[in-house]
């Protein structure tokens, strides 16, 4: 009888064996979700991190960024909206810098044998396992604007957010690569207060008009203390990540100066970073011929490198002709 196993232990001896053996490269997949423009906190929690790799991976190892249609379908989503979503997601890829003739940028709707893989994986899960984990909970959580968890309500939980951590697996194992996870921000795309989140696509004046309304407080100076000024310490945080520095040393550099002084450094660093990723979004989103040709042959390399691995996977299920 097959197991979970037959699957995650060939996997895991292939990261084993892709970490340790340089000269055969790495392969590296990472994906986000076509919902809503994305906004500072994917920028520079994600975004950014896939282009520093890019740009410092050895020419053998292998980059594959997708769009994970599938998974924002387990949350309701309108037709015309997530259309639109897609196509903005791939020129936002291209705008900050992802380059398709070094890596592989594709829709997963466009490669079937994520859901192939995912619907293999789906038969050998308990259901017990999938119980105790909280994926569904926390998107849910998250959907729904929700202080946390306790607040969610089960009626709510659909077949395919319940198995979200199948396809997730299958994502990676389709390929049996090494795994980038997106690091939770606090700015959400879901939130209904538009200013508590800075897009890739506002203005400079909408930039200004945020970081000048973010909350602080009423004590005198600035210093970085996530837990007693978390506003001062979160604009410290973007600050820092936005000059590419220790947030310690940029908290120091404002002994003795106040919160307007602060804020106006932090809208010009915002700016600045995002200001060249927005102009070649707004050149390029509207090139519908030329993003759907970047799509094209970005789904037919990330097809090409499944099937090895969904060949081997059909014959241990005794699919294969």
């Amino acid at each position: 009888m097959l197991s979970l196993d037959h699957f995650v232990r060939p996997a895991r001896a292939a990261l084993s064996s892709s970490a340790i053996i340089r000269a055969q490269g790495k392969v590296v997949f990472s994906g986000i979700q076509p919902t809503g423009v994305p906004h500072l906190g994917n920028y520079l929690g994600a975004l950014s991190n896939w282009v520093k790799l890019q740009k410092n991976a050895a020419p053998e190892d292998e980059l594959l960024f997708s769009i994970v249609g599938w998974h924002a379908l387990t949350l309701p989503q309108d037709p015309a909206a997530l259309a639109l979503s897609r196509r903005d997601m791939l020129a936002t890829l291209l705008a900050i810098g992802l380059d398709p003739n070094r890596s592989v940028l594709f829709h997963q709707d466009d490669n079937p044998a994520h859901t192939e893989l995912a619907w293999i994986l789906n038969c050998i899960t308990p259901i017990g396992k999938l119980r105790r984990m909280t994926t569904w909970k926390t998107r849910l959580a998250a959907s729904r604007n929700a202080n946390d968890e306790s607040e969610v309500d089960e009626s709510l939980l659909n077949a395919g957010l319940f198995t979200y951590p199948v396809l997730q697996a299958a994502d990676i194992l389709v390929y049996r690569v090494l795994s980038l996870r997106d690091p939770t921000s606090k700015m959400s795309k879901s939130s209904p207060d538009i200013q508590s989140r800075i897009l890739l696509t506002d203005t400079p004046a909408q930039i200004q008009s945020k970081i000048r309304s973010a909350v602080t407080d009423s004590i005198a100076g600035i210093t970085y203390d996530p837990v007693e000024r978390p506003g001062t310490s979160n604009l410290l945080t973007i600050l820092a990540a936005c000059t590419d520095k220790n947030v310690m040393d940029v908290a120091a550099t404002y002994e003795g100066k106040g919160h307007g002084h602060l804020k106006k450094d932090v809208a010009s660093a915002v700016e600045e970073i995002i200001k060249k990723p927005r102009e070649e979004f707004e050149r390029i989103r509207h090139e519908t011929g030329f993003l759907e040709e970047i799509a094209k042959t970005g789904a037919s390399k990330a097809r090409e490198r499944s099937e090895v691995t969904m060949q081997s996977v059909r014959q241990l299920l005794g699919l294969h002709h």
